[in-house]
């Protein structure tokens, strides 16, 4: 390959400039020295040829190597040279491509528009990146992210372009199966309470003149003694079969499961017949099953209302709904109720809480974040802390968790708040993170619906972006019960991903849970936090005693720190520090503070220096 030689260069002038010389000149002394400088320039030019080869086989060597695909093209967008990725990504060795122009290569998904727009981006600036997708040597079409820049000469003028291609099939085939884990039932396959809430808004929108909308909750009585005598796997599958068949007698209709053992339905109908349609429907659904070739008959409880005499939002109509079948539970098993005004929030408080805590998520003013610290036992060292939600209510001031908490699970606002608690929890990392304060990891905490509905890692990874934060300063907590879930199971794969995007997993409340060590030694954690329960008794209480140092020892030969919650006493903290228990958290230490309270506790007071005289 020819390489031409810089001309920018003293000692090649010198030879160009002693070459005559060695002609011309009589003397033969000048002759030598002219000649000596004639050598020394051509030394230099060899050298310079020789890096330059040398960089264009780093260069090549390195293109060789990127995993990104890379091609050049002409002003005419024909190629003129391909890297060994793109062969990988597209099939297509270099000497099959090359003088080909590059759309040819395009799949047919995009429009002419598409196509101005891409080109008069490019001319204008110079430079485009996006999504377009291709077709392989094979036909098969793919995704890919394309960066593509204009190479122009001195005067402007665009003489070649360089395009650098990634595929991303894996990465929009994961965003697929993120947007269907957000919004199906993963037993069922049916829209779940997140997706129903769209499809109810919907029709809603939609719903034409002299139509109405028939909905109801149907509640399954009892599915708990079936997963006792048959066990879970059996209550799955009856699940699945009534999910079936529910969904094949309202075909053309909305049908999905809301969680545990509620199925909500929703038809459009021109017919005023909403009291026969409900009968219809628990006639038809209390059929038996047949289960180990054994007929097994539900009893179902369901909650009902209608559109438009019942209200046309579609939050109001959810808790509308859950009001009719709250009321038809009171009743006792097997029944039904339809909504009415007197079922609304004022006769039933539980329902007025949840009305307020929706309230409160969308005004976000309520809702408050304290943070508890975890300690190292014996110095005191603060070496975490834990991000717990608090409401203010605004009449009945501080609302317990334990009393919003399962209402927010039974009505499906969990992901909605555990979304909250990860926003605020990582803004204030970041806040802390350019203060005086400790650099220590938060903690927060996780529910089942987060992993099985929510969007958890889209959200965890936006969060981070948005404050600038490392995985590492972000740690998430799972309650035992998650582990007990019948979909455990496929939280493995999601939750090894985010540990090994660097997010630490604890298992809080350990010990409450029936198969905690089944769980657990297939789970991906870093971290088990032993329930108080453990701890209240101690060191007095030999049973509890025993069990603290058993998970102690359980913790250490499966490399697993451990961390005792609800440490209140000196004598407590002395046993764990005895037994060898290296983190601890409670009131011994510090009650749960707000952020500012923190901040006045753990970070130092200015020192102050007298006026001067």
């Amino acid at each position: 390959m020819w390489l031409p030689v810089s001309l920018n260069r003293p000692l090649v002038w010198v030879a160009l400039a002693a070459l005559p010389a060695c002609v011309w000149i009589p003397d033969p002394v000048l002759r030598l020295v002219a000649s000596a400088f004639v050598m020394l320039g051509l030394w230099d030019a060899w050298n310079q040829v020789r890096q330059q080869r040398l960089r264009l086989r780093l260069t090549q060597d390195a293109l060789g190597l990127a995993s990104d695909a890379m091609v050049i093209s002409d002003a005419q967008n024909r190629i003129i040279a391909v890297n060994p990725a793109f062969t990988e990504i597209t099939g297509y060795a270099s000497q099959e491509v090359i003088g080909i122009k590059l759309d040819t290569l395009a799949a047919p998904r995009h429009d002419k528009a598409f196509y101005q727009t891409f080109w008069s981006t490019l001319k204008s600036t110079g430079r485009w990146e996006g999504e377009m997708w291709n077709r392989r040597k094979h036909g098969d079409e793919y995704p890919e992210w394309l960066k593509v820049r204009a190479v122009t000469e001195k005067r402007g003028k665009i003489t070649h372009f360089i395009n650098l291609f990634t595929d991303i099939s894996a990465q929009k085939a994961r965003e697929n199966d993120l947007r269907r884990i957000g919004y199906e039932d993963p037993l069922t396959g049916l829209p779940n309470r997140r997706r129903l809430h769209d499809l109810l808004a919907s029709r809603l929108r939609h719903i034409r003149a002299g139509e109405s909308l028939d909905m109801a909750l149907v509640d399954i009585d009892d599915l708990k003694s079936v997963n006792d005598s048959l066990g879970v796997e059996q209550g799955d599958r009856l699940l699945a079969r009534f999910a079936q068949r529910l969904t094949s007698y309202m075909a053309g209709s909305i049908v999905g499961r809301l969680g545990g053992d509620e199925f909500m339905v929703v038809r459009t109908t021109t017919f005023d017949d909403h009291d026969k349609w409900v009968a219809s429907l628990r006639e038809h659904m209390g059929r038996p099953f047949e289960i180990d070739d054994h007929p097994l008959r539900l009893g179902l409880t369901i909650g009902s209302c209608r559109v438009p005499e019942d209200g046309n939002d579609s939050g109001v109509l959810f808790q509308r709904l859950e009001s009719a079948l709250y009321s038809a539970k009171r009743l006792g098993r097997n029944h039904s109720q339809r909504f009415r005004p007197a079922l609304d929030k004022q006769d039933n408080p539980q329902l007025a809480l949840v009305s307020d805590l929706r309230a409160a998520l969308i005004s976000g003013d309520q809702l408050e974040l304290h943070f508890q610290t975890q300690n190292e036992p014996s110095s005191g060292e603060i070496v975490g802390m834990e991000a717990l939600l608090r409401w203010r209510h605004p009449q009945d001031g501080m609302i317990s968790p334990g009393d919003f908490i399962p209402l927010a699970e039974r009505h499906g606002l969990m992901t909605q708040l555990g979304a909250w608690v990860i926003e605020k929890a990582c803004a204030q990392q970041s806040h802390w993170r350019n203060s005086a304060m400790p650099k220590l990891t938060i903690w927060v905490n996780i529910s089942a619906l987060q992993l099985f509905q929510g969007d958890l890692e889209s959200q965890l990874a936006s969060c981070l972006k948005r404050y600038q934060l490392t995985p590492s300063q972000i740690g998430l907590e799972l309650t035992e019960s998650v582990l007990l879930d019948e979909r455990a199971g496929e939280m493995r794969p999601r939750l090894q991903g985010l540990r090994d995007q660097g997010f630490a997993i604890a298992i809080d409340d350990f010990g409450t849970g029936y198969s905690s060590l089944g769980y657990l030694k297939r789970l991906p954690v870093d971290k088990i936090k032993l329930d108080r329960a453990f701890i209240k008794e101690l060191p007095h209480d030999q049973a509890d005693a025993a069990i603290v140092k058993a998970v102690l020892a359980m913790a250490k030969g499966m490399g697993l720190e451990v961390i005792a919650e609800g440490v209140e006493t000196k004598e407590q903290c002395q046993f764990l520090i005895d037994a060898g228990c290296k983190s601890v958290q409670g009131f011994y230490f510090s009650r749960p503070l707000p952020a500012v309270e923190l901040e006045k506790r753990l970070v130092p007071e200015p020192l102050t220096h007298p006026a001067a005289p």
